[in-house]
């Protein structure tokens, strides 16, 4: 049998197997967890709606809104994308972390503040509905 052959069956029996798997199944949910999701996720839009105005975020008494009203001309969904300040292709929390650093003279956030999480899913809601575009300028 040539090598190319083996090579076929084998994907073939491995995405069977795959496919065959309960794991592969999504875990089934209601219409409550949804609810209960959407509720949580809310929770942090909300949060990061407060934050976004919130003049202790940075050192000055600049927020996010001054420059960026209802998180206008952020563009959540042109990440990742190269960020003339930071000189490389940046995540959407990097860039939030300069302009934390720079505009507001505050501290940077590890990725996986709870803030920082906010503020993104706060930039993110008001932009829903926009198609992602990663790369765009």
């Amino acid at each position: 049998m040539k090598t190319g052959c083996r090579k076929a069956i084998l994907a073939g029996v491995i995405v069977a197997t795959a496919l065959a798997s309960p794991a592969a199944a999504a875990d089934p949910f209601s219409a409550e967890d949804v609810a209960h999701w959407q509720s949580q996720f809310m929770d942090v839009v909300q949060t990061g709606r407060a934050l976004w105005v919130d003049p202790k975020l940075g050192a000055n008494n600049v927020t996010c809104g001054q420059c960026h009203p209802n998180a206008a001309d952020t563009h959540p969904e042109t990440y990742p994308k190269f960020q003339k300040q930071l000189g490389r292709v940046v995540l959407l929390w990097e860039m939030i972390n300069w302009c934390l650093r720079n505009p507001l003279e505050g501290r940077a956030m590890a990725p996986d503040d709870a803030r920082l999480i906010a503020l993104q899913a706060y930039m993110t809601y008001e932009r829903r509905g926009t198609a992602l575009d990663p790369g765009k300028h």
